[in-house]
């Protein structure tokens, strides 16, 4: 079992920036390939970025390729979305996941989920 969980969203306006952190406790945090989805109101939940275990591997989704950057530091079973250049679309609750596999992260089939954290970006 792996619990999650995010801290760092909130009010931003057009432009700006945060950064979204997910601190994991439970099994070895290393072990796992690691993912932010988010969730707008009246949407479908949407895979944003995957890192591999190591932090070789990094996948983006195309609408936030360029302006939304994953990392994770193992040492403090931590992972972390630094989010530039915000836009309105990009208003949701985000959540942090993991994934067993590096494959399955990346196509947003996760293992296990935090609570979310909102969001919101106004113009």
């Amino acid at each position: 079992q792996v619990q999650l969980v995010e801290s760092g969203g909130g009010l931003v306006q057009a432009g700006g920036s945060l950064r979204l952190s997910c601190a994991a406790s439970g099994r070895t945090f290393s072990g796992y390939a690691m993912g932010w989805l988010r969730q707008a109101p009246g949407k479908e939940r949407e895979f944003v970025a995957a890192i591999s275990s190591r932090g070789a591997g990094i996948y983006y989704a195309d609408s936030v390729k360029g302006r939304f950057t994953i990392s994770r530091d193992n040492a403090k079973n931590t992972v972390y979305l630094d989010m530039n250049s915000l836009k309105p679309e990009d208003t949701a609750v985000y959540y942090c996941a993991a994934a067993g596999a590096w494959l399955a992260a990346t196509a947003g089939r996760m293992n296990y989920w935090g609570k979310g954290t909102l969001v919101t970006v106004s113009s």
